[in-house]
C-alpha cells in the first residue's frame, strides 16, 4: 500500500488514495487525458501496486504502453452456480489434494469475498400457462439438483469469504445490478471504485454503473479468489461516442442489437469500451445496463459508461443507503470519476453511433449480432405468406415465446412496455397461439412487485406469460420440455420451428434441441411473435386479429407510447420494491462451527458432483503427465465463429447423446436427466458434452451433397485417423484417450466466442488436447485454455487451414521457446511425406500465462505454490 497517496475523503471520516496526484506526479496534466477506466486502474495501482514498481506500472497506462504485465486486484468475485459451483468442486479437490500431500486443507479458501447466485439450475418445465408454474418448476429444480445443492450448501459453512444466495431469487447480473455492487467500496476505512469479475460472459451488466467488472472462466475467477493479482496489459480502451436520441417506439433492445452489429463490425474484440456523449447522457441506467449486458455478443471486455446523475438516480431507485448514494456522489466528483471531469479524456480510437438511426429490430436466425430489421423481414427472406392449416402448426412455428434474461428485465422499461403491451392486446381480445410456449422470468422479484402495482401482471398472464422462475432460463437453454405432441408433429414434419426471446444468445441448437433457430427480440415484440405464432409473419405489417367489433389488429396498434410507458415507470417503480426484495435476501450469517470437515464428503454414485482428477498423474482423467506438443492428430478441423456452445453445450440432455447414455447407465430416469451445464461438477459427465453439439460441422466429416460433391456433414463427430472411420465425437474421443494419442484442434478465426464456460477448455484437454491452432481467439476462451494447460496458437494474417490444405490426415509438432507473444514452429506432418512449417503466434500473452502453462494450468499451479508456501 503506497500510504504516501492516502488523504481524508472530504466530508467523510474516510479516507482515498489521490490518483490524480500519483499520475501527475510522473507526467503533469495527464490524469485529466486518461479514459475512465484507465483512472480505475490507475488508482487499483496505487493503491495494491509494490511501491518498487508503481512508477513503471502507472508508465503503462500513462504513455498507453503495452510492454509489460501490471497487476489488478478486482474487490469481488461473483459466481453464478454451474461455473461457481465448478469453481468450488475444483477448491474443494485441491483441498483433497493438499490433504494427500500432507498439507492443511482448512487453509485453502478464498481470501476475496466471493458471491454465489444460484440461478442457472432451473428448466422452464410448467410453462407461463399453467397454474403454479413457478411453485411446480422450483420443486422439480430442488429435485434434480439435489446433489449439487447438497455441495453448495455444505460451501456455506466449509469456505470462508463465501455468500451463497439460493435458488428462486434472481439472475445473478441483475442482483449484482440492483444491489450487490455498492460501486465505491470501504473497507479498513478507505474508500475505492468497485470492481469485480464473474464467471459468466455477461458480468459487465454492471459497467453500466461505472464498476469495471468483466467476465471470466471458473479457472480465472479461482485464481483472484485465492488471492492472486489478475495481471494484464493496458487494453485497447475505445470510445464510442453515441449521438442523437431514440425514435419514439424504441427499446433498448433494438439499440443494443444495433450496436452489437455496428461493434462487431468495427472489431472491438477484447476491447474495453466508454461510451459517452449526449445520448449516453440521456439513457436511463436501465437502458445502459442492457448495452452493457450484451459486451460479449459484440467481442468487447468491457462497456464503460461515466457515473453521472443518471446513476445516482437509479441507485436511489433500486433502494441502496442514503449514506452509500452519496458517498458514490462525492468519490466519483473528488477523483474524477463524475461524467464532467471526463471531457478532456482522450482516446486512441473513437467511434460514432447516431441512435436516432435505430429501428425496430430483431437478430437472426442464429447470432446476436445478426441484426435484421422488422421492416425488411420480408425482403430479407424472414416473413413469407404462408398458410395456417387446421390442426396444424405453420411453417417457422414460433414454438417457444419467452421473456428471459438480465438483458432485458433488468429494464423497467422494456418490461413495462411488455406489459403494456400485452394489457391493450388482451383487451382486443388477442390470444397466444396453442403451440406456443410462453413464459416469463425475470432477473429480480422486484419486476412482479412493480409488475402487480401497475396492474400489468394479469394481462401477461393471460396471454401465457405467467412467473415461472427468477433465474436464468430458455436463454441459458434451461427452455424444459415442449408438449410431446408439439414436438412429435416437429419431429414429423422436419417442421422449420423457431423460438424468440428477449435473451443475449440464440446460437444454433443452444435454445431448445427442437428449435431449429431462434431470433432476439424486445419483451413486447416476444409478446406479439407469441400472437403471431410463426416468424413467416410479417410482425410490422400482418394483422393479428379482429377485435370484438371485427377490425383488423396490427402491432401498431397495441405498441404502447414511450410517454406512457415512463408514466407507468414513474408511479409504480420505488424503491421500497427492491429494499422489499432484497434486504432479507442479503441478512446473510454462517455459523463456521468447530467440527466442520474440511474435505467434502463425495457421494460415489452422483453424475453432479465428483472428486476432480486435475492431479492425477495416471489413470482415467491424469492431467499431470507431460505434454509433448509432437505427434499431435486433429480432433477437429473447424471453421470460423465456433462458440464455447459448440465446445461444450448448455442444453438439455438427449437420451440418445453420449451424455444421456451414460446418466441411463448410471441409473438416472430420462425425465431427471436435466442440462449439460448442471453437471459439469461431475467431469465423467461433463466430458461426454465435449464437442456434443449437433449443428457442429468438423470439416474432418464429409459426405456427398445432393450435386454429388462432397460436403462436410453436420453433427457431433469426428473422424478417427490413421484409419479414417468416422464415428460419433465421443467414441473417437474414448479412441483416443485408450491410445494416449496427443490431439489438436485446428480452427478459423474467433474461435470460443461465447459463454465463459470453463468446460470448453476442460473437457477438450481431458481428450487429451495440448494445443489449439486459430486464425483468432475470443479473449475469456483463450485464457480458460491456458488454465487447463492448452496451449493456444496463431495463425499469421493470411494463412490458414486452407491456404495449408489441412485435410486431417495430417500428425503435427510444435516447436519454439513458449514466452509471450514469440513466434513458435507448427510442422504440419503430410500423409504423403511432405512437412510445412508454419510460423504461429504463441498466445501466451503475459510471463504469468506462461508461468499457468507450464505448470500444467492453473489449478496445478495452486498445489504446487501451496505446497511450497507451506
Amino acid at each position: 500500500m503506497n500510504s504516501l497517496y492516502r488523504k481524508p475523503l472530504p466530508g467523510t471520516n474516510l479516507s482515498y488514495f489521490d490518483t490524480r496526484e500519483a499520475v501527475d506526479a510522473i507526467s503533469p496534466g495527464a490524469y485529466d487525458k486518461l479514459p475512465y477506466t484507465s483512472r480505475v486502474l490507475a488508482e487499483n495501482l496505487v493503491r495494491r501496486c509494490d511501491p518498487n514498481t508503481l512508477t513503471d506500472s502507472l508508465k503503462q497506462i500513462i504513455e498507453r504502453k503495452r510492454e509489460m504485465d501490471f497487476p489488478w486486484f478486482p474487490a469481488r468475485v461473483v459466481c453464478h452456480d454451474i461455473l461457481g459451483q465448478t469453481a468450488l468442486v475444483d477448491l474443494a479437490g485441491l483441498r483433497d489434494a493438499i490433504a494427500d500431500k500432507g498439507g492443511d486443507p482448512a487453509k485453502v479458501n478464498p481470501v476475496v469475498p466471493t458471491q454465489l447466485i444460484v440461478d442457472h439450475s432451473l428448466a422452464v418445465e410448467h410453462a407461463g400457462f399453467e397454474a403454479d408454474a413457478f411453485e411446480k418448476n422450483r420443486a422439480i429444480e430442488d429435485r434434480r439438483n439435489d446433489d449439487r445443492f447438497h455441495f453448495i450448501n455444505w460451501t456455506k459453512t466449509a469456505f470462508r469469504n463465501v455468500d451463497v444466495i439460493p435458488p428462486g431469487n434472481g439472475i445473478m447480473h441483475q442482483i449484482n445490478l440492483e444491489k450487490m455492487s455498492p460501486v465505491i467500496q470501504v473497507r479498513d476505512g478507505i474508500a475505492f471504485p468497485d470492481t469485480c469479475v464473474g464467471t459468466d460472459s455477461h458480468t459487465p451488466h454492471v459497467d453500466a454503473l461505472g464498476v469495471i467488472a468483466i467476465g471470466v472462466g471458473g479457472l480465472e475467477a479461482e485464481s483472484v479468489m485465492l488471492g492472486r493479482a489478475s495481471w494484464m496489459r493496458l487494453p485497447d480502451i475505445v470510445g464510442v461516442e453515441l449521438t442523437g436520441k431514440p425514435k419514439p417506439g424504441i427499446t433498448a433492445t433494438d439499440i443494443v442489437l444495433a450496436l452489437t452489429e455496428f461493434l462487431r463490425k468495427e472489431r472491438v474484440v477484447g476491447a474495453y469500451l466508454e461510451f459517452f456523449g449526449e445520448g449516453a447522457a440521456a439513457l436511463t441506467l436501465g437502458d445502459r445496463a442492457t448495452i452493457s449486458n450484451m459486451t460479449p455478443e459484440y467481442g468487447a471486455t468491457a462497456a464503460m459508461f461515466y457515473i453521472d446523475d443518471a446513476t445516482i438516480d437509479y441507485l436511489k431507485l433500486t433502494g441502496r443507503d442514503d449514506k452509500q448514494v452519496a458517498l458514490v456522489e462525492q468519490y466519483a466528483k473528488q477523483t474524477g470519476l463524475w461524467a464532467d471531469s471526463l471531457q478532456n479524456a482522450e482516446y486512441e480510437r473513437v467511434l460514432s453511433f447516431d441512435l436516432s438511426s435505430v429501428v425496430r429490430n430483431v437478430a437472426g436466425p442464429s447470432n446476436p449480432h445478426a441484426r435484421v430489421a422488422t421492416s425488411t423481414l420480408a425482403e430479407k427472406g424472414i416473413a413469407a405468406d404462408y398458410q395456417e392449416a387446421d390442426g396444424q402448426m405453420p411453417d417457422g412455428a414460433v414454438i417457444i415465446a419467452a421473456i428471459t434474461s438480465c438483458t432485458n428485465t433488468s429494464n423497467p422499461r422494456n418490461v413495462i412496455a411488455a406489459g403494456l403491451l400485452a394489457r391493450n392486446a388482451v383487451e382486443k381480445g388477442m390470444v397466444r397461439k396453442p403451440w406456443v410456449k410462453t413464459s416469463l422470468a425475470p432477473g429480480s422479484k422486484a419486476v412482479e412487485l412493480y409488475l402487480k402495482e401497475a396492474g400489468l401482471l394479469p394481462h401477461l398472464e393471460a396471454l401465457g406469460f405467467g412467473i415461472v422462475a427468477f433465474a436464468c432460463t430458455t436463454c441459458n437453454g434451461m427452455s424444459g420440455a415442449l408438449d410431446p405432441r408439439i414436438q412429435q408433429e416437429v419431429i414429423d414434419r422436419d417442421l422449420y420451428s423457431t423460438a424468440v426471446l428477449s435473451g443475449n444468445r440464440n446460437f444454433d441448437g443452444r435454445i431448445h434441441p427442437y428449435a431449429k433457430q431462434a431470433f432476439l427480440a424486445s419483451p413486447p415484440l416476444v409478446v406479439a411473435y407469441a400472437i403471431a405464432g410463426s416468424v413467416r409473419f410479417d410482425i410490422e405489417k400482418d394483422v393479428l386479429g379482429n377485435d370484438a367489433n371485427g377490425n383488423p389488429v396490427t402491432l401498431k396498434d397495441l405498441w404502447p407510447s414511450d410517454e406512457e410507458i415512463d408514466a407507468v415507470i414513474k408511479e409504480c417503480v420505488k424503491p421500497e420494491q427492491f429494499r422489499q426484495v432484497y434486504e432479507p435476501m442479503f441478512d446473510l450469517s454462517v455459523d463456521y462451527g468447530e467440527q466442520n470437515d474440511p474435505l467434502y464428503q463425495w457421494r460415489p454414485q452422483s453424475t453432479y458432483i465428483r472428486r476432480p482428477p486435475y492431479w492425477q498423474e495416471e489413470g482415467e482423467g491424469a492431467m499431470a503427465q507431460e505434454r509433448t506438443l509432437k505427434g499431435m492428430r486433429p480432433l477437429a478441423v473447424l471453421g470460423d465463429n465456433i462458440t464455447t456452445d459448440h465446445l461444450s453445450p448448455s442444453n438439455a440432455i438427449l437420451a440418445s447423446s453420449a451424455a444421456g447414455e451414460y446418466l441411463a447407465k448410471m441409473g438416472l430416469p430420462e425425465e431427471d436427466f436435466n442440462s449439460y451445464a448442471t453437471h459439469r461438477g461431475d467431469h465423467l459427465t461433463a466430458q461426454r458434452a465435449t464437442f456434443a453439439n449437433p449443428k457442429l460441422f468438423n470439416e474432418m466429416v464429409l459426405e456427398n451433397g445432393p450435386d454429388g460433391t462432397a460436403q462436410v456433414k453436420q453433427g457431433s463427430l469426428a473422424r478417427v485417423e490413421p484409419e479414417g472411420k468416422v464415428t460419433r465425437m465421443w467414441e473417437a474421443i474414448e479412441t483416443y484417450m485408450d491410445r494416449k494419442q496427443p490431439l489438436c484442434i485446428i480452427a478459423g478465426a474467433d474461435y470460443g466466442q461465447g459463454s465463459s464456460r470453463d468446460w470448453a477448455a476442460k473437457g477438450v484437454r481431458l481428450a487429451g488436447v495440448e494445443a489449439i491452432v486459430a486464425e483468432g481467439f475470443e479473449r475469456i476462451h483463450r485464457t480458460n485454455l491456458i488454465g487447463m494447460g492448452v496451449l493456444p496458437l496463431e495463425f499469421q494474417p493470411g494463412t490458414t487451414r486452407k491456404t495449408l490444405g489441412i485435410d486431417g490426415t495430417e500428425t503435427f509438432d510444435v516447436v519454439g521457446e513458449r514466452v509471450p507473444g514469440t513466434t513458435l514452429t507448427l510442422l504440419v506432418h503430410k500423409a504423403d511425406g511432405q512437412t510445412l512449417e508454419v510460423p504461429v503466434k504463441c498466445r501466451l500473452d503475459t510471463a504469468e500465462e506462461v508461468s499457468i502453462y507450464e505448470a500444467g494450468g492453473v489449478l496445478q499451479r495452486f498445489a504446487q505454490d501451496f505446497l511450497a508456501n507451506a
